[in-house]
C-alpha cells in the first residue's frame, strides 16, 4: 500500500453534485473516503471498498452534526485524518420561489442558511482538529463566486454566508497552522449540476472560457489542494470559474 493509498478524507454533502464528484476523485486516487449527506449515496458507491463509511446526517441540525463528528472519530480511533472537505451547502428559496434577500424571507431562514454554510464547517473543523493534527492534514471549504460580488441568482443569505466562510477560511488557516493543518477554499462559479436551472445559461457569455464548469473541474482543484504539491499553501481561495470572477 502506498502512502497516498493510506490517506483518509471526510467529505460532506457527498450524495450528488460537487461533493459526489469530489468523493469519486479521491477514490480514484486511492484515498479512503468517509462521507455524509442527508441522503444515502447510490448503491454502487457502497460497493467501492475504499468508500468505507457513509453516514446520513443533517448538518442543518447541530445535534446531527455532533453525532456525525462522534461517529467519524469512532471510526478513526487514533488514526489520522488527512483532509476535510466542507462541501455541504444550501441556497434556499422562499415559499414564493424567491431567493432569500435582505427584504424578503424570514430571518429564521437566514439562520438556517448560516447554520449549514458557515457554522457546520466551523463545528466540523473543531470536531476533527485532533485527527487532522495527527495527519498534518488539510481543510478545503467550498465557498462561491457569489461571496465576492452580487450574483443575479444567488440571493443575499447564500452570498453573505459564503463571504463569511471565505473570511473564516483565513482565520482557520492562521489558527490551525499551529496544529500543522492547512486551510484553503475553492470558490466555484457556474457549475453544471442537477441543481442548475435554465436561467443560468444567460451567464455563459460572461465566462471567458465560454462554458459552465463541471463538478469534476471543482473536484480536481479540491483534490490537489489536499496533496503535498500544495504543502506550502494555506489561507488561499482558488476561483474555479472559467475566468468569470475577473469581471
Amino acid at each position: 500500500m502506498t502512502a497516498e493509498a493510506a490517506r483518509t478524507v471526510v467529505i460532506t454533502g457527498a450524495s450528488r453534485g460537487i461533493g459526489h464528484a469530489t468523493a469519486r476523485r479521491f477514490l480514484a486516487e486511492g484515498w479512503r473516503v468517509i462521507t455524509c449527506a442527508r441522503a444515502e449515496v447510490p448503491p454502487e458507491c457502497r460497493r467501492v471498498p475504499n468508500w468505507s463509511t457513509h453516514i446520513v446526517a443533517d448538518l442543518f441540525d447541530p445535534a446531527s452534526t455532533a453525532h456525525f463528528i462522534d461517529a467519524v472519530n469512532a471510526v478513526l480511533g487514533e488514526e489520522p485524518l488527512h483532509a476535510l472537505i466542507n462541501n455541504a451547502g444550501v441556497s434556499p428559496k422562499t415559499p414564493y420561489r424567491e431567493r432569500l434577500g435582505v427584504l424578503n424571507g424570514s430571518l429564521e431562514g437566514w439562520k438556517q442558511v448560516f447554520e449549514l454554510n458557515f457554522f457546520a464547517p466551523l463545528r466540523l473543523a473543531r470536531g476533527f482538529a485532533s485527527a487532522l493534527h495527527r495527519g498534518k492534514g488539510a481543510i478545503v471549504n467550498i465557498t462561491s463566486i457569489a461571496g465576492h460580488y452580487v450574483h443575479p441568482f444567488a440571493g443575499s443569505a447564500y452570498s453573505t454566508s459564503k463571504a463569511a466562510l471565505s473570511g473564516l477560511t483565513r482565520e482557520m488557516a492562521a489558527e490551525l497552522a499551529q496544529l500543522g493543518v492547512r486551510v484553503n477554499a475553492v470558490a466555484p462559479g457556474e457549475i453544471r449540476t442537477e441543481m442548475i436551472s435554465a436561467e443560468y445559461e444567460a451567464l455563459v457569455p460572461r465566462i471567458p472560457l465560454d462554458r459552465m464548469g463541471t463538478p469534476e473541474d471543482v473536484a480536481a482543484t479540491v483534490y490537489r489542494l489536499c496533496t503535498d504539491d500544495f504543502a506550502y499553501v494555506t489561507g488561499t481561495e482558488v476561483f474555479v470559474t472559467g475566468g468569470q470572477h475577473l469581471y
